[in-house]
C-alpha cells in the first residue's frame, strides 16, 4: 500500500504517492495563477485551485493501481482560508496573507490586544498577513457572504473536507489565524468573541498526524482511489516540508527554497515573549509533538520569478516549448564569487524582523559592465542576508541552528545551496527527494493510519540525504564584508523608500 502526500502552495499544488520505504510512485503538479483584482488585493480561485488538485490526484492515483493508496494528508500554506457550506459548495475567493484587505482592523486589535497580551495567547505578535483582519474585512464589507459561509477551512482543511473529512484543523494551521491559544491548544473565546466570530464556523483543532474520516465513495470513484483511504491531517506547509526533511530536533533547521526563502528553527521550550518579539520570531507547533518552530522567511522566490519574467521572458518561453527548465540555465549565468551588486529585496512585503510591508526593493552598485548574472547573484545575495539578520539574533534567545535541510525547488540548485551556506556559515544537507512537503504530508499520512507508530518512525524510513555542502571559510569572510554593506542600505534609505 503507498501514502498520498498533497501539498497546496500559493502558486500550484503537488501531489505524491510514494512506498513505505520513501520510493515515490507517482508525482504531479498543477499551476494556478494568484488573482489581483484590484490594487492591493490578493486571491486565489478556490474552486479552480480545487479542480487542478483533483487533476493532480487523478493523475498520482492513475500510476498507483498496483500499489493502492492507504490514506492522504495535506499541507498547505497558511493564513489563507475558503469559505464553505456544510455541504462542501465553495462560496468565492480566498483572501491571501499579503492582501491589503483588513489593515483597518490592525488599530483596534492593537487597542484590545497589546503585542504582549496577543503574543501571550496566540505566540504571535500582529499583523495584516493573519487570518483574523479578513475575516474581519469580510464581516464588515461582504456580510452577506460572511454569514453564508458556515466553514472557514485553511487550506490543509479544505481538501480533506471536500474529500469527505470531518472539519479539522491540525494547531499549526490554526495557529496562522491569530485566533488560536497556542499554550491551550484551542480557540482563544476571548479573541473571537471580541471580533465577532462564532467558534462554530471554525474547524476543530487537532495535532498533526491523526486520523480525521475516510474518503467518500463518490470522492473515491471521481479521483479513483480507493473507498477505504484514510484521511489525515497534515500541516502548515513548512512544518510538513520540516518533517520530509527530517528537521525533527533541535538544532537541525529546515531551509525551504520556493516561493518563500523560509528558515523554521526548532525549540522544546518555546522562549519568553519577552525575547521573542522584540525578533519578530513567532511560536507555532510542529507537526511533531513536543517540538515548536518560529518561521524566518522573505518571498525569494518571487523575486527570482520577477528576474525571469523582466530579464528574460523571452527565454522563458523557449525553454517552456522545448520542455527546459529555464533556472539552471540563469543560475549558471551567475559569476563565481559574491556579486558587486547589492539588493535589499523589499519588492514584496517581508517577514521577520520587520515585516515591511510599506518599501520597495533597491540595487545598488550597478556600472555599464554589470551582467544580468552580477544582478540575479545580488538578488539571491539579499535575500539570504536579510534571513541571516534574524538567524545572527537567535543565540540570545537561546535557540540554536546547527545546520540546514534544504528544501524546494531552489534546492535543486548546487549553486544557490551553496551560496546559502557560505552566507550563513552553515552546512547546507540536500535530499534525494527534494519536495519536502509532499513527502512530509504522506509521514504524517502514513503515522495517522499506522503504517507507523510515529511520525519520527516515517521520517527514518522514507527521508534520505543526498549532499552536505559545508560553508567555504574564505568566501564566507568575503560574505562578512559585503552582509555589513548590506544592513546599512536600509537605515540610510528608509525613509525615502516608505515615500515611495
Amino acid at each position: 500500500m503507498s501514502l498520498l502526500g498533497i501539498d497546496i502552495g500559493t502558486t500550484g499544488c503537488k501531489v505524491a504517492a510514494f512506498s513505505e520505504a520513501g520510493a515515490c510512485l507517482g508525482l504531479a503538479y498543477e499551476e494556478y495563477a494568484v488573482q489581483r483584482p484590484t490594487a492591493g488585493y490578493s486571491e486565489l480561485d478556490a474552486a479552480s485551485v480545487w479542480e487542478k488538485t483533483q487533476r493532480a490526484i487523478r493523475q498520482v492515483a492513475a500510476k498507483t493501481r498496483h500499489d493502492p493508496i492507504r490514506a492522504a494528508a495535506v499541507s498547505s500554506l497558511g493564513e489563507a482560508v475558503v469559505l464553505v457550506t456544510r455541504d462542501r459548495r465553495i462560496l468565492g475567493a480566498s483572501i491571501l496573507n499579503d492582501d491589503i484587505r483588513g489593515k483597518e482592523f490592525l488599530s483596534p486589535i492593537r487597542e484590545r490586544f497589546p503585542n504582549d497580551v496577543l503574543y501571550g495567547i496566540t505566540g504571535n505578535t500582529l499583523g495584516n498577513h493573519f487570518t483574523l483582519t479578513k475575516l474581519l474585512w469580510l464581516k464588515a464589507h461582504a456580510p452577506e457572504l460572511f454569514q453564508a459561509a458556515d466553514l472557514f477551512l485553511p487550506w490543509s482543511s479544505f481538501v480533506p473536507f471536500m474529500l469527505g473529512a470531518d472539519s479539522c484543523v491540525d494547531y499549526s494551521l490554526a495557529n496562522r489565524t491569530l485566533c488560536f491559544n497556542v499554550r491551550e491548544e484551542k480557540w482563544s473565546d476571548e479573541i473571537l468573541d471580541w471580533a465577532g466570530i462564532d467558534t462554530g464556523k471554525l474547524p476543530i483543532p487537532i495535532p498533526s498526524g491523526r486520523a480525521i474520516g475516510t474518503i467518500a465513495p463518490d470522492m473515491a470513484d471521481a479521483l479513483d482511489l480507493p473507498h477505504d483511504m484514510v484521511l489525515v491531517s497534515g500541516a502548515h506547509d513548512q512544518c510538513a516540508n520540516a518533517v520530509g526533511c527530517g528537521a525533527v530536533q533541535e538544532g537541525r533547521t529546515m531551509l525551504g527554497m520556493g516561493t518563500y526563502l523560509c528558515m523554521a528553527p526548532l525549540f522544546r521550550h518555546p522562549p519568553s515573549p519577552e525575547l521573542m518579539i522584540p525578533r519578530g520570531l513567532n511560536t507555532e507547533h510542529h507537526a511533531i509533538g513536543g517540538l515548536f518552530v518560529c518561521f524566518i522567511y522573505n518571498q525569494g522566490g518571487c523575486l527570482l520569478k520577477w528576474y525571469r519574467d523582466t530579464f528574460a521572458r523571452a527565454e522563458h518561453a523557449e525553454a517552456q516549448r522545448n520542455g527546459q527548465d529555464i533556472y539552471p540555465l540563469l543560475l549558471q549565468e551567475m559569476p563565481s564569487g559574491p556579486s558587486k551588486t547589492v539588493v535589499l529585496p523589499h519588492f514584496i512585503s517581508t517577514g521577520p524582523p520587520d515585516f515591511i510591508t510599506d518599501s520597495c526593493g533597491v540595487m545598488a552598485g550597478l556600472h555599464l559592465a554589470t551582467s544580468r548574472g552580477d544582478i540575479l547573484r545580488g538578488i539571491l545575495e539579499g535575500t539570504v542576508f536579510y534571513l541571516r539578520e534574524s538567524l545572527d539574533a537567535l543565540p540570545a534567545t537561546g535557540i540554536e541552528v546547527s545546520d540546514f535541510r534544504v528544501v524546494g525547488g531552489g534546492s535543486k540548485s548546487p549553486l544557490w545551496v551553496r551560496l546559502c551556506a557560505d552566507i550563513l556559515g552553515r552546512p547546507c544537507a540536500t535530499l534525494t527527494f527534494p519536495e519536502a512537503g509532499v513527502m512530509g504530508a504522506a509521514i504524517l499520512a502514513g503515522a495517522g493510519c499506522g503504517a507507523y507508530a510515529t511520525p519520527l518512525e516515517g521520517v527514518n524510513a522514507m527521508v534520505s540525504l543526498d549532499q552536505r555542502i559545508e560553508p567555504n571559510p574564505t568566501t564566507h569572510r568575503q560574505y562578512d564584508d559585503r552582509y555589513d554593506r548590506y544592513k546599512r542600505l536600509w537605515p540610510l534609505l528608509r525613509d525615502y523608500l516608505q515615500s515611495l
